[in-house]
């Protein structure tokens, strides 16, 4: 739903998922865009994480599956999400993940955009790569950050949902979000003032003292660090 999102899942994928080439692509990339969809379109496959810059105008061949990790902010950019697969005649699948609060979303679009649903049961045995995901934040203070705009983007997102009978900002369980993007604590937003959090268990590390992997970034943290001291 956003860039940030965008930014740390394509780097968590690239860390999680080997032997496939993984790229990323968004609408604040301006003229690296092209380039990154060019080469997209050449791989005789991969994995593009993107936003709804990618939803239309835009032809990839042989794209078979199209993953809506976020259910798109208008019903009609649905159907143009699924329209990158299947063309011209191919056979595609296109999925959509949903909370169970959620799932008046399908009716919406059955009635909507005219585009009947089945429903895919969960995948038993799926592999918890959270802890994973928690120690690249913990190692690089870049994923770190990374994670924590990312959910401060997709719950700011979510409450401008244009379908905000069904997606009720209100109704959303921060803390299970929080571990779904592997958080080591939760972040200061105006959305999560004066709530707590008993099933959220943040780290006992300082987060402070994780640093970036990248020696110059580390370097300029430091000296912001000391000018504040």
């Amino acid at each position: 739903s956003t860039c940030a999102c965008v930014e740390y899942y394509g780097k968590a994928l690239e860390s999680l998922i080997k032997q496939v080439k993984i790229m990323s692509i968004h609408g604040k990339m301006k003229q690296k865009r092209n380039k990154i969809f060019t080469e997209f379109r050449k791989l005789p496959g991969g994995i593009l994480v993107c936003t709804d810059v990618m939803a239309r105008g835009i032809d990839i061949p042989e794209v078979h599956w199209v993953l809506q990790y976020d259910p798109p902010s208008s019903a009609s950019a649905f159907v143009h999400r699924c329209g990158r697969t299947a063309r011209i005649g191919n056979i595609g699948s296109a999925l959509v993940f949903l909370l169970p609060m959620e799932e008046s979303y399908i009716n919406f679009l059955s009635i909507n955009q005219k585009c009947p649903m089945q429903e895919m049961k969960p995948q038993s045995n799926v592999l918890d790569l959270l802890p994973k995901l928690k120690s690249m934040a913990l190692a690089d203070r870049a994923v770190f950050e990374k994670g924590m705009k990312a959910f401060v983007s997709y719950v700011q997102a979510y409450a401008k949902h244009e379908c905000n009978l069904i997606f009720r900002i209100k109704d959303l369980d921060f803390a299970s979000l929080a571990k779904g993007f592997a958080l080591l604590k939760m972040p200061k937003m105006p959305e999560l003032r004066g709530k707590c959090f008993p099933d959220f268990t943040p780290v006992t590390v300082n987060t402070d003292s994780i640093s970036f992997k990248d020696k110059n970034r580390e370097k300029q943290r430091q000296k912001q660090l000391e000018q504040q001291r």
